[in-house]
């Protein structure tokens, strides 16, 4: 009847002779009468599946979900996913596939890492890649340590004003645990200043410099001389960027990075209320042993057969605690799997068409609002798939409106900015109701 509860009368007892008492209650003989719920529960009757789901059912017919076309970002991107992948993920040698440790069982979860880290260093454009983290912002902060701990004394990282808010507020957090200091960089109309980030390197102390491409506002930030002058104060450059978008402009290589670092949700992960996502991290070759994480390996076994093997695990699992770089788990190679697939489905053409529709339709939105009454773009700067505008009237009258309208209008970045992101989902007739409402709205507040 209860098939879930993994535990017989029989096995209840066999473990409270072993801890020496007799009963539960003796077992919680510690726990003060004061605290201790004598009454029963307040849960409703037991239900067989078949109940649950009418249940559930009819709870989603009282409250119906409202389904909104997504023109928001921020850091989550409703892009395609192959349907191909729902199917291929739930192989059993795959899903089911033993945790790592013990390669000759576990060979389906290593050569997806294995492929998953080989994709990610070739559109990064980097030498290695880990084994996938848990999002772009510990990433970010992880980065952060491995510039910390390649420096000889210094304790500060410079990180952009314009890399995403979020991933400041954890880069942040871990930092302060961690005697690392973490200092802005000024931003100016929507860029990072260089000539603020060159002035404060040149004072000494500087581990690593973070900045993010395309930025928080969805610019396109062009990073020439950036990692020299980093380099030049042997501090290591760090570059944060939207996975997807790689497959258009220029690698984190191409700007001289040491460390590469962002999400990888905008291949093919789906939105899911925020996550999960997925962190990717590669870097050079001389900073490997630096790398939180695992890096799976390609050999030969004593038959002469193709093997994947743990290469690198620096947990503090296996080496002692003061040496190990980091504790990520293994739960979160299943998003990477997911981006294998993804990946592998789509190549490279398929990448790149996606992002240039997404590049395509994002200008054509951003020229029809700048047509309407009140709109303006924020920077006038070179952007992909995101941009800011300001709206003269009442910002969150209008998203509610479009809202009310089918719409996610975006995301408000103050009182009077709106940052609004396209990506291949988007049709041109979604894209026109959309400006069709927001005009609508103008007219009937004039």
């Amino acid at each position: 009847m209860y098939k879930y509860f993994p535990h017989t009368d029989d096995d209840l007892q066999t473990m409270l002779d072993r801890v020496g008492v007799k009963t539960l209650d003796d077992l919680y003989a510690d726990v003060p009468e004061a605290i201790r719920l004598r009454r029963e529960y307040n849960l409703p009757e037991a239900m067989s599946e078949v109940e649950v789901r009418r249940l559930f059912a009819d709870i989603s017919d009282f409250m119906p979900n409202q389904p909104l076309t997504v023109f928001a970002g921020a850091g989550i991107y409703d892009h395609y996913a192959p349907s191909i992948i729902q199917s291929i993920i739930r192989r059993s040698e795959f899903l089911t596939s033993y945790t790592p440790y013990q390669a000759e069982i576990s060979q389906g979860t290593l050569h997806y890492i294995f492929e998953y880290q080989s994709m990610m260093a070739e559109l990064t454009g980097m030498d290695v890649s880990n084994a996938s983290m848990y999002d772009g912002a510990t990433a970010t902060a992880e980065a952060v340590m491995m510039a910390y701990g390649a420096a000889k004394k210094a304790d500060t990282v410079l990180v952009s004003a314009t890399v995403d808010p979020k991933v400041r507020r954890v880069v942040e957090t871990y930092a302060r645990y961690h005697g690392i200091r973490i200092e802005p960089i000024a931003e100016h109309d929507g860029l990072t200043s260089r000539a603020a980030m060159e002035a404060r390197l040149q004072q000494g102390g500087v581990a690593g410099v973070v900045v993010q491409s395309p930025n928080y506002y969805g610019i396109i930030e062009d990073y020439t001389g950036f990692a020299d002058a980093v380099h030049e104060q042997k501090a290591l450059f760090v570059v944060n960027s939207i996975a997807a978008d790689l497959a258009v402009l220029k690698t984190p290589a191409e700007w001289g990075a040491d460390i590469a670092v962002g999400d990888g949700q905008s291949l093919g992960i789906p939105m899911s209320f925020g996550g999960p996502g997925v962190g990717y991290m590669c870097c050079t070759e001389k900073l490997i042993r630096k790398m939180p994480g695992r890096i799976v390996g390609l050999t030969r076994d004593s038959r002469g057969q193709r093997a994947f093997v743990l290469t690198l695990q620096a947990r503090e699992q296996h080496i002692r605690r003061q040496k190990a770089t980091s504790n990520i788990c293994s739960n979160q190679s299943l998003m990477a799997l997911y981006v294998t697939i993804y990946l592998s489905v789509m190549g490279r053409q398929g990448l790149r068409h996606a992002a240039e529709l997404s590049y395509a339709s994002a200008h054509y939105l951003c020229d029809q609002l700048l047509a309407l009454p009140g709109f303006r773009l924020k920077y006038d700067q070179p952007f992909f798939n995101e941009f800011c505008v300001t709206y003269d009237g009442d910002l969150d009258a209008l998203m509610q409106e479009c809202t009310e309208a089918g719409f996610m209008a975006g995301v408000k970045v103050d009182p009077h900015t709106l940052m609004l992101a396209v990506t291949e989902q988007r049709t041109r007739d979604e894209i026109d109701d959309l400006v069709l409402t927001i005009k609508q709205f103008g007219e009937d507040m004039a």
